[in-house]
Parts: C-alpha cells; sequence; structure tokens
C-alpha cells in the first residue's frame, strides 16, 4: 500500500484548494500551461451546454489516446474529470471510464458533475496512482494529463499502469519532463512538486521506467512552453533560481506527449 508522504499531502492541498476556487492549471500558480485552449475546438464542442473546462492539465491526451466505442478507459489523476467525460463520449454506452484521484474534494466534483451530467459510463474511484484500485488486465487505454509527475515513485505508477493494461493495451499521456537537470532549490520545494516542475524527470528517464516495466513502442513528442508561461510559474512559486540561467528553464521544461503500449 502507497505511503502519504508529504509530496502526496502537498499536492492534495494544492489541487483541493484549486477546485474550491475553481481554478484551472491554465494559470501561473498551478502546472505551468499556456493560457490557450489545450483542446480542439471539435472536443470542447462536445461538452454539455453550459458546461466549463476545468482543466488541470499541459496537453490533450484524449486526442492522443484515438479512443474507439466499447474501450474500458482509465485516467489517472482524473481531477474534476474533464478528460473522464470527453473519453465517456467517444467510447459511448458499450464503454466504461474510470477515473482515480487521491483528492477528495476532486473526487466530490467530478462525481456530482457527472450526475448533473447524466453520465452513466463513467466512475471515479479514490486512490493512489502508485497503487490502483483497478484489476488486472481489464484496461484497453490508459489516459492522464499533468499527473505521473506529481508522483514521488514513477517506477511504481509505469508498473501499476502494465499491470492493469489489457495485453495490446495502450498508454497515452500528456506529461512534463525535462531535457536536462533541474536546480536543487526546484527539486527541493514542495510548491514546485505541487507545480508540476519539481517532480518532472528527463525524458530519458521517463523512456527508461516505462521500458523497464515492458512497455514497448515508446514515444515523446515534446511541446515546449511560452517563455511568460514558465516566468510566471517560477515567480508564482517563490523560487530562488538565480544561480540557474532561466533560460536553461525554458529549453529544460517542456509539455509531452507519451504514448506506449503494452504488448499483446
Amino acid at each position: 500500500m502507497t505511503a502519504n508522504t508529504p509530496i502526496h499531502e502537498a499536492v492534495r492541498e494544492h489541487y483541493a484548494e484549486r477546485i474550491k476556487g475553481n481554478a484551472s492549471c491554465c494559470g501561473p500558480d498551478a502546472c505551468s500551461c499556456s493560457d490557450s485552449s489545450l483542446y480542439p475546438e471539435d472536443l470542447l464542442a462536445t461538452l454539455p451546454e453550459g458546461e466549463s473546462a476545468v482543466s488541470y492539465g499541459c496537453g490533450d491526451p484524449i486526442t492522443l489516446a484515438s479512443l474507439q466505442p466499447g474501450q474500458t478507459v482509465l485516467d489517472l489523476g482524473s481531477g474534476a474529470g474533464l478528460d473522464c467525460f470527453f473519453a465517456a463520449k467517444q467510447v459511448g454506452e458499450t464503454g466504461h471510464v474510470i477515473g482515480v484521484d487521491m483528492t477528495p474534494e476532486m473526487l466530490e466534483r467530478a462525481r456530482s458533475s457527472a450526475k448533473r451530467l447524466g453520465i452513466s459510463n463513467v466512475e471515479f474511484r479514490q486512490g493512489f496512482i502508485e497503487d490502483l484500485p483497478v484489476e488486472s488486465n481489464t484496461v484497453d487505454v490508459i489516459i492522464s494529463n499533468c499527473v505521473i509527475n506529481l508522483s514521488p515513485d514513477k517506477s511504481k505508477v509505469f508498473a501499476e499502469t502494465f499491470r492493469v493494461l489489457k495485453p495490446g493495451g495502450k498508454l497515452a499521456v500528456s506529461d512534463i519532463v525535462t531535457d536536462g537537470p533541474l536546480p536543487e532549490a526546484v527539486k527541493q520545494s514542495l510548491s514546485a512538486w505541487a507545480g508540476c516542475v519539481a517532480g518532472a524527470v528527463e525524458a530519458k528517464d521517463y523512456i527508461g521506467m516505462m521500458e523497464a516495466v515492458g512497455f514497448t513502442n515508446v514515444s515523446v513528442t515534446p511541446v515546449f512552453f511560452a517563455k511568460e508561461d514558465v516566468d510566471s510559474a517560477l515567480n508564482e512559486m517563490k523560487l530562488d533560481v538565480q544561480e540557474y540561467p532561466r533560460e536553461d528553464v525554458y529549453k529544460a521544461v517542456y509539455s509531452a506527449k507519451i504514448t506506449a503500449y503494452k504488448p499483446a
């Protein structure tokens, strides 16, 4: 069973506050993503009228996943449920979507929204992504949006995702990775962990951890942030990184579209 570490607690508190204020990640105090829409207009158009796209992510795992009717989908760190609702629409009545999150406030919002919207093919479970409350070999596609970087034990996360995927299953995530080491001031900051920066690892290490548990055909496509977004994030976290040129941060930290497969 996964221990509740100081990192888990900092992340939980951070996102509980975000959902209370109905804030999205697309601001300076969360996951360092751009304030432009993360999703294509045709996908946003599938949201019920009047429903807002509250996102805490850094990309669009739904388009990356290429979901099909009848599939079972698992969302790691499902938050307020936005990606689950998109997925539920795409897999249809014969499909099923499971969202896992460790933050009670997020689960409450997601369940309330699902009930209000009448979405019956989605459920939300409380748990850690390092110890998934999901049976082995039962999931067709796993999605995640700017969450795996938050885990202090990513190898365990990848082992768990591999366990629950069916043979031939797909992992499709958006996440923060780096192209070099981060300054110590960033790595030791709990606010930087909650802000999706301190926990980011080098892309080569990310790939290595996935391949170590058995994933194949791992693909990582970078999507770089605008400088002003990185500046806003670092300023909001109140990090002293003057010993580490910001030009290096601009080059080192980026979002990535990541896919991998469990062998059939």
